[in-house]
């Protein structure tokens, strides 16, 4: 199911009665670089590794995770893509990592060919994606540095803090992705992961509401694993 976003910014930002904030008026220009709004049920795939790159992806709603399969079978997490993230950038004509829905979500396609015309004749398109740009490599960098944390609670404990901060809570973290893909994410096997969570929950650090809801009881500890 999709629908044009040329559409909907002329009929009012709406698509069957359904207001699309994420098109405010200072982004109305996007929609000469916009294609249509996407929906993916969870598990779905958005592009394979190798897939023609020919559109950037703005996530509305949702989650999304950035992967490589290994030649074993293994899968790596590089990412996971919260509303307002950008991804598919490339610097060539192919996509190198996968990605796929984690939940249910929105996105909205960008078409590649003639973006750069584009951007070249409007200043504020073309800070926004040099925005997105810098978005994409301050993630790459932090997840570089969250791989080479010493331990299981290090890791997860930066884990804990990134989805927090990058949250509506600073001390309320609902999970939309499995443990197996925190795992991927973070180098560890799923049991190490429940083990670990498992341990702050004892220790007083973590509450357990459910397998997906962490509340983070002593953010300073967890702070102070990575001082």
């Amino acid at each position: 199911m999709s629908v044009s976003l040329a559409s909907a910014a002329l009929n009012g930002h709406k698509h069957h009665g359904i207001a699309m904030p994420w098109l405010g008026a200072e982004q109305t220009a996007e929609v000469a670089l916009g294609g249509p709004v996407l929906h993916f049920a969870a598990d779905r795939r958005i592009y394979a590794e190798g897939d023609d790159a020919r559109s950037y992806y703005k996530l509305v709603s949702g989650v999304v995770r950035t992967c490589k399969f290994l030649s074993d079978g293994r899968r790596q997490i590089d990412a996971f893509l919260l509303p307002g993230d950008v991804f598919g950038f490339e610097g060539g004509t192919i996509h190198r990592l996968s990605a796929e829905a984690v939940s249910d979500c929105t996105i909205i396609a960008y078409r590649r060919r003639g973006t750069e015309a584009i951007i070249a004749a409007d200043d504020r398109i073309a800070r926004q994606f040099f925005s997105y740009a810098m978005s994409c490599l301050e993630q790459t960098r932090d997840h570089c540095l969250l791989l080479g944390r010493g331990s299981a609670a290090q890791k997860i404990g930066a884990f804990l803090l990134e989805m927090a901060d990058r949250g509506d809570s600073a001390t309320k973290v609902e999970l939309a992705m499995s443990r197996q893909d925190i795992a991927d994410y973070l180098g560890l096997t799923i049991e190490t992961v429940s083990r670990t969570l498992s341990q702050m929950e004892r220790e007083g650090t973590i509450a357990l509401q459910t397998t997906r809801k962490v509340v983070l009881r002593n953010r300073r500890a967890l702070e102070d694993l990575n001082a």
